[in-house]
């Protein structure tokens, strides 16, 4: 059977241009957009038992939008009244400009790299004597700290929201003959909400490293691996992919 169907565990792209649906519609795929894995606050309560003394801070290290939301969120809860002295150091332009929704940003120090915290490196080695604050997940990534502490930055790690399974209890009857995953969270996410789940011809793709080990932890079969060094996107992966398998059927 050529490969007609594709469930990507992401939510759908917003506005009308992505890769995804130019690939669908070039090869007149069906390409379906669920998230398998939702972001929870963690509470007030939870947070204080953290000691994380916000006020103590100088600068904060902001990886994503989600790490924005929470930070103010946390803040306000506390009654914690930001400083118009405080710095921000966004791991991204997009995140930089996602500040303009809690804050006036161009009365405010604002610094963003490229889209890892490599990029961010130099930026923050100029401000070594900032105290930074970093907000983050229960699972954060181990690169980030462990970048921050070669670089000797000083900085504190404050969990402010957690990655939990989603529900996808309506997706028990429906096949897809792929399933596309950017995280390892949305396949423990997947075996949480069918722990009888059998892969049998469903095809599997990967993003990244750790995406693709978490796979395979998970005694499945990993079909596609991106990126590579002929498609460094998912989607240029799967074009290629797609190419490839629906000539041999």
């Amino acid at each position: 059977m050529a490969l007609k169907t594709i469930l990507v565990s992401q939510p759908k792209p917003e506005g009308t241009k992505s890769p995804y649906f130019d690939l669908a519609s070039k090869y007149n795929l069906k390409i379906d957009f669920r998230s398998f894995i939702q972001v929870e606050g963690v509470p007030v309560q939870e947070f204080r038992k953290q000691k994380v003394n916000l006020s103590e801070h100088t600068a904060i290290i902001l990886t994503s939008k989600t790490a924005v939301d929470h930070f103010f969120r946390i803040a306000e809860e506390m009654r914690f009244e930001v400083p118009d002295t405080m710095k921000y150091f966004c791991i991204s332009e997009a995140v930089a400009y996602y500040l303009q929704k809690y804050v006036t940003y161009r009365k405010r120090k604002i610094f963003f790299g490229k889209q890892t915290i490599v990029d961010l490196v130099d930026v923050l080695r100029k401000h070594k004597k900032e105290k930074f604050l970093l907000p983050c997940t229960d699972i954060l990534r181990d690169k980030i700290p462990e970048t921050l502490t070669e670089n000797e930055i000083d900085f504190t790690k404050a969990v402010l929201y957690r990655t939990v399974a989603a529900d996808l209890s309506d997706l028990e009857d429906v096949y897809y003959d792929m399933l596309v995953f950017y995280s390892p969270a949305g396949l423990e996410s997947l075996f949480k909400n069918f722990p009888n789940f059998k892969q049998n011809d469903t095809l599997i793709a990967a993003f990244g490293p750790t995406t693709a080990n978490a796979v395979v932890k998970h005694n499945l079969r990993l079909d596609l691996h991106a990126p590579q060094p002929n498609a460094p996107s998912m989607t240029g992966a799967i074009e290629n992919f797609v190419k490839e398998y629906n000539k041999k059927k």
